[in-house]
């Protein structure tokens, strides 16, 4: 048991809910909520600001003897729930991840998914403790509900078709989880924690599950947690940012998650700010009313103090420039500037390294900030800037600024577009990419300027004269001269009309005239391809003294295009076209083996 002298030294771990958009991190929250209420814990709940707390007390009223609170030192858990924040995770508390332990929700029909790697990668890079809460377990054909059991009582009253559907689809997340580097199985046969990840089959709609979760939850929290929540309750409090809100009355406000020590009423703080840290009063702290009294979420009531863990709504001066996901930090008896060099530092280590060249990238919390900087880096994308906040005219004038076309693009993850940008972006020469899962934003930017690439060469391909090889067949002479018109047939690469012409004797070429006219079945068309048998009419030439039926003749190509066919288009042209280019090059060559280099 905890020490009677400091019955609140112990904090409650904070527990992150992470998952794929629809795959019920909200479902599971409610129902958790819900259940507790319906055990007539209602008082025990408290809803604090983009955070819920549930004591010891409600757990093991609803994991029945699962949880029993005997086993237990700390107080129960603290979930955060900011609506909107699939990001939150990547919100850091002292360097490290704000929640002390997850939640990744997967539906056990549709497995991963692009958030769901994500989380995971979020997970992996922070080092944070988690558990796969495989939801949706009540959707599988035939299973027969037994609302609030915990799942081995459950899985024990279906079907064996049930049962067997269920296996395959757990055993399929169990397979994704190994294939991101994580040794994974059902929570019952898991025997180290630290070493495997506990898979918990739960339902959001039914409760089956949750008696499980919530036990895994403590149990770990219990065994691995209980040192880091020893904290010093009446220390100067430490907190982040969640989100930045106007509140009527109140002008900007912070909510923010206090993870150390205690904040009060008239405490000088120091907040992270978009340009420097924000020194400030508080004027009032608030939390919701009690759930059994909540109507909407904007009933809130003023409280003196809050101490960790819990979620809380700052009211101050000037936090209008506070930033999301940045560090908060009570001053109380130490030097105001000793407590902004540790806000800067804090700040400092999530500064991304920018470039002279590069995007603009905007997201909606420090964290995210980082985590976009981590896959940017990853892909080899340079950065030009990197903030916090919605994209605005000033970002699109830096992005402007980038040298090369395809930089000039702005990245934003999870954030919105004032109006006053969304007019310039019209006008201005300036790519938008907006998306709330990483590797999909970046996906859609790479694959802009992959398509930008491509046009940009096609564009150069037009304008480039193809190599074609093609031989004057025997007894098709139409006209000998002025201009000579003669059947040929391509045996390699693309003849284009209006081209010169040349013949090679031994290895010097020999401009012959020029190409007026290419006609195919009695039809005028711009090119033939390698096995087509077409008329052409060459200015220049007469057949019988310049050129003979039976020649070999070439399409002349100036040096500056054999060099770009060969250095930078070799890839976007045909196999034969490729073939008459290296034979043309090869006679070159042979002459001048600097030709076209």
């Amino acid at each position: 048991m905890a020490d009677d002298t400091h019955p609140d030294s112990l904090r409650t771990p904070i527990v992150a809910v992470l998952g794929h958009v629809d795959h019920g991190k909200t479902s599971l929250l409610d129902k958790i909520r819900g259940s507790a209420v319906s055990e007539g814990e209602a008082g025990a709940i408290t809803q604090h600001i983009g955070a819920t707390d549930i004591p010891l007390s409600t757990i093991s009223s609803m994991a029945g003897e699962l949880v029993q609170p005997e086993d237990f030192d700390l107080p129960g858990l603290l979930y955060i729930d900011t609506p909107g924040h699939h990001s939150f995770s990547t919100l850091r508390a002292r360097g490290g991840a704000l929640a002390d332990i997850a939640v990744l929700v997967v539906d056990v029909n549709d497995g991963f998914q692009p958030q769901t790697e994500e989380a995971i990668d979020i997970l992996r890079r922070t080092g944070t403790p988690f558990v796969v809460a495989a939801n949706k377990i009540d959707t599988t054909p035939g299973w027969n509900p037994r609302d609030g059991a915990p799942i081995q009582e459950s899985y024990d009253a279906q079907s064996d078709r049930a049962q067997s559907m269920l296996d395959e689809n757990l055993y399929e997340i169990i397979g994704e989880l190994s294939d991101a580097g994580f040794s994974a199985d059902l929570y019952w046969r898991v025997q180290d924690f630290q070493k495997n990840i506990g898979v918990v089959p739960v339902s959001a709609m039914t409760g089956e599950g949750i008696p499980d979760l919530l036990t895994v939850l403590m149990g770990l929290s219990q065994r691995f947690m209980k040192e880091e929540m020893e904290i010093d309750v009446t220390g100067p409090g430490e907190g982040t940012v969640l989100e930045v809100k106007e509140e009527r009355g109140f002008g900007a406000t912070v909510d923010a998650v206090v993870y150390d020590g205690k904040i009060e009423t008239g405490d000088q703080i120091v907040v992270g700010g978009q340009a420097d840290p924000i020194v400030t009063e508080i004027r009032a702290l608030l939390q919701p009313k009690p759930l059994s009294e909540i109507r909407t979420q904007k009933e809130f009531e003023k409280v003196e103090e809050a101490s960790a863990a819990s979620g809380v709504k700052v009211a101050a001066p000037e936090l209008e420039s506070a930033m999301a996901g940045a560090p908060i930090r009570v001053v109380r008896d130490r030097p105001v500037d000793e407590v902004v060099e540790e806000v800067e530092a804090e700040l400092a280590e999530i500064e991304v390294d920018t470039e002279e060249d590069g995007v603009v990238v905007k997201a909606d919390t420090l964290g995210s900030l980082e985590a976009m900087a981590n896959a940017l880096k990853e892909a080899e994308v340079p950065i030009l800037r990197a903030e916090v906040g919605d994209v605005a005219p000033r970002d699109i004038a830096i992005a402007e600024t980038a040298n090369q076309d395809e930089h000039k693009a702005i990245l934003g993850f999870n954030v919105d577009v004032l109006s006053n940008a969304e007019d310039e972006l019209e006008t201005a020469d300036v790519k938008l990419f907006t998306d709330d899962v990483i590797y999909q934003l970046i996906d859609e930017y790479e694959t802009f300027v992959e398509e930008r690439e491509k046009a940009q060469q096609e564009t150069v391909l037009d304008k480039i004269v193809r190599p074609a090889r093609f031989r004057i067949l025997q007894d098709h002479t139409f006209r000998q001269n002025d201009p000579a018109v003669v059947g040929v047939e391509i045996t390699s690469g693309t003849l284009q009309n209006n081209r010169n012409v040349a013949r090679f004797e031994g290895n010097e070429p020999e401009r012959v005239g020029q190409l007026s006219g290419i006609q195919k079945q009695g039809d005028d068309v711009d090119e033939a391809r390698a096995g087509e048998r077409v008329s052409v009419a060459i200015d220049g030439p007469t057949v019988g003294r310049d050129i003979e039926e039976g020649d070999v003749l070439w399409a002349e190509i100036p040096e500056k295009h054999a060099k770009i066919l060969e250095q930078e288009l070799s890839d976007d042209i045909t196999a034969d076209e490729l073939e008459a280019l290296h034979s043309y090059l090869d006679k070159r060559r042979s002459r001048d083996p600097f030709w076209g280099k």
